[in-house]
This record gives C-alpha cells, sequence and structure tokens, in this order.
C-alpha cells in the first residue's frame, strides 16, 4: 500500500495513513486460474462414518458430534488477494480473513465469532443449524422460519450453548453468564445460520491466555461433551484439521480481542501449490446422513465455484 499516499511526509501523520488504507477502492478482477477440488473421502465412506457416530449417541458416549471433511487440490494456483475479493463479493461474511505467514495463506469467508473481550464482558456467538436460501423472497422466508422451528437444529445448538456456559464457568464471576439469545436466525448470502449469543463478566485478575486456554477448542467445532467427541475425532477424521476449526483474530493495546471460527476457508501455501479446504456438520441422533453431506457441499459451494472458477451460481 505503499502508492496510497503521495510521499513519505504523508506517513508522519498515522491517521493519514489509517485513512488512507480505509479509503482504498482496489480494482476488482476474477481469478485467471482454473483447480479442481477432490474429496478426500469418498460420499460413502462420509454418510457411513456417520452412521458409525450414532452409535455411539446411541450407546451415550456423546451427545453430538462436529465430523469433518477435506477437499484438496494439490497443483493449484491462485492469487489470493484475487479469490479474497471473490470470496467477500460472494459471502458477506463479518469475520473475513486474509492472512499470510511465509507463502502460507489463510483465506476466509467465517460467518462465526468464536470469543469476544470487551473490557469484563465475553461474548461468544456459536453456530448450530443451518439452511439453505430460497430462489426467491417467497421461498427464502418460509425456508428462514423453518429453521428456528426445527428440532434438530434446535437439539444441536442448545447442546453447544450449554457447553460455551460450562467453559466460560472457568473465566467468569459467579452468576453472571447469561444466554442473551437463543436460536437468533441470522441470514447470509448463501445461508441461514442458528446463532446464540452467550455472555459473562470476567473474573478478576485472569490472563488473556488463560481465557483462551478455558474455551478453546470451540464447542460448535468439536461437539459434546467435548474431551470424548475430540477422541473419536481423532479416530474417524480422515485428514488432520490443521488450522482449519481453530480461531483467528486480534488483541488490542487495552487487553480487549476478538477471534473468529475458521470456517469457510481456503488455506493455500503457495510453495507447494496446494489448496485445502474442510468442512463439516454437526452429528445428532436424529441426523440424516444424505443431509448432512448435502450441508457440507452447500457450505462449500460458493468457495469451490471460485477456485474452480466456474460461471453461473449467486455472487
Amino acid at each position: 500500500y505503499i502508492s496510497l499516499v503521495e510521499n513519505q511526509a504523508d506517513y508522519a501523520d498515522e491517521e493519514t495513513v489509517f485513512n488512507a488504507v480505509q479509503n482504498f477502492a482496489p480494482s476488482y478482477e476474477k481469478s485467471p486460474y482454473q483447480n479442481t477440488l477432490t474429496a478426500q473421502i469418498k460420499k460413502e465412506d462420509y454418510l457411513e462414518k456417520i452412521h458409525i457416530i450414532r452409535e455411539h449417541i446411541i450407546a451415550g458416549d456423546i451427545y453430538e458430534m462436529n465430523l469433518c471433511q477435506e477437499f484438496f487440490t494439490a497443483d493449484a494456483h491462485i492469487e489470493p488477494h484475487i479469490v479474497f475479493e471473490e470470496l467477500c463479493l460472494s459471502a458477506s461474511a463479518p469475520f473475513s480473513v486474509l492472512f499470510r505467514w511465509e507463502e502460507k495463506y489463510l483465506i476466509s469467508a467465517s460467518p462465526e465469532r468464536f470469543l469476544k473481550k470487551d473490557g469484563d464482558t465475553l461474548i461468544s456467538q456459536p453456530i448450530k443449524g443451518t439452511i439453505k436460501r430460497g430462489k426467491n423472497p417467497e421461498e427464502d422466508a418460509i425456508l428462514k422460519s423453518t429453521l428456528p422451528n426445527s428440532m434438530k437444529d434446535r437439539a444441536e445448538n442448545v447442546m453447544i450453548v450449554d457447553l460455551v456456559r460450562n467453559d466460560l464457568t472457568q473465566s467468569a464471576k459467579t452468576g453472571t453468564i447469561h444466554v442473551d439469545e437463543l436460536f437468533g436466525v441470522y441470514s447470509f448470502a448463501q445461508v441461514h445460520h442458528l446463532v446464540s449469543t452467550i455472555s459473562a463478566k470476567l473474573r478478576d485478575n485472569i490472563s488473556i491466555s488463560q481465557i483462551l486456554k478455558n474455551t478453546f477448542p470451540m464447542g460448535s467445532m468439536t461437539g459434546a461433551p467435548k474431551v470424548m467427541v475430540m477422541e473419536l475425532i481423532e479416530q474417524y477424521e480422515e485428514t488432520k484439521r490443521g488450522l482449519f476449526s481453530g480461531a483467528f483474530g486480534y488483541i488490542t493495546g487495552d487487553n480487549n480481542f476478538d477471534f473468529n471460527v475458521v470456517i469457510r476457508s481456503i488455506l493455500y501455501d503457495a510453495t507447494q501449490h496446494y489448496i485445502s479446504v474442510q468442512v463439516g456438520g454437526a452429528i445428532v441422533f436424529d441426523s440424516d446422513a444424505e443431509q448432512e453431506y448435502d450441508e457440507c457441499v452447500m457450505k462449500i459451494a460458493v468457495i469451490k465455484k471460485i477456485i474452480e472458477n466456474r460461471e453461473g451460481g449467486e455472487r
């Protein structure tokens, strides 16, 4: 962004630099590269794993588990900033990220907040419950009203809300944990999500690192109970998650912070030329395996379209 200002003298004023960056309007161009994302697990194997997880639920081992799968290409060529621009235009996600570390990139259109600290208040907003957008306003309104009345989606959501409340007890003052919103319906470009908001007041003299340790990994990407579910994730998922389902965010100078959940994200290695896109869904007792698989496909549809440089689909 050196070209944002006319000369070096302008850099003496940090507000000028900030405003220049804020007002910069990058030119949009479509990615010239075509890539092919391939599932690392066959559909029938993924469906079978869902049936196995349901057996664990019936046996009382767990209540809910987030099962993920990876889509991958080993010969990828993309322009990360262009892909990020396309992703933002398509997804309009509130916790989007473009981050580079050496030759590795996180390109994310995450809709989910993991944890925010604002003064002495902690806020978590787990997502559990998803339905597609309608093809017209009438269909969209029907689908949107269906989501909060779905017993399966409500069960998914409330179990994670209880898990988050339990995690926050380790950092919060007694009696200050509240569910500010239960089963809120939030609309995004491609889907409607069921989002709940939980807040708490921090106990005195607790560090940021301890707060994060007390709540990580987030329940929306594991399940309940957390430790047992993580053991099953290690057993049944075909690929390691890595950065996917982790968190990315920032810490301010006055010790506030805001972190997302790394979902709806592209992990790109510009040296090895590989792309990894992972996706998953919550499995509960009454999950339908085919519907769970279709939900995974729906969640990464925009990313797949951009990466493969296909025409059509919603912008």
